[in-house]
């Protein structure tokens, strides 16, 4: 099974040693997204539900350069600065996916990167 590497200009770029995206044979594995506006490298304002909202379209981006949608996500994770900020980040999270849920997991971590509030990694299939 070969592994391809995902990238896109549309989402930001690595800030270390990963790859935005990796398909390897029918799935795509994100790396965790936060909320960086690509266009200036910078996190969001507006706090948790901005930064979901960019987070989202930073991964929505990174799986149509894979060829996938939202719709193609099986499975996601969510890393929440402030487990209390669920309710906000969850109101966001519906408007991205609105049937045919993923699974998710969401969790309280220690700190995240840049001090950002969340991050949400995802897991993609494709069907041959």
């Amino acid at each position: 099974m070969a592994k391809q590497i995902i990238t896109t200009d549309k989402a930001p770029q690595a800030i270390g040693p990963y790859s935005a995206a990796v398909r390897a044979g029918n799935f795509i594995y994100t790396a965790g997204q936060i909320g960086i506006d690509p266009a200036n490298g910078q996190v969001v304002s507006g706090g948790v539900e901005a930064e979901t909202r960019q987070a989202l379209t930073n991964l929505k981006h990174i799986l149509e350069a894979a060829g996938a949608s939202l719709e193609n996500v099986v499975k996601t994770t969510v890393f929440l600065r402030d487990i209390n900020d669920f309710a906000a980040m969850n109101g966001v999270y519906a408007e991205f996916f609105t049937a045919n849920y993923p699974a998710r997991s969401a969790v309280q971590a220690a700190a995240l990167p840049k001090g950002v509030a969340v991050e949400i990694e995802a897991v993609a299939y494709l069907e041959d």
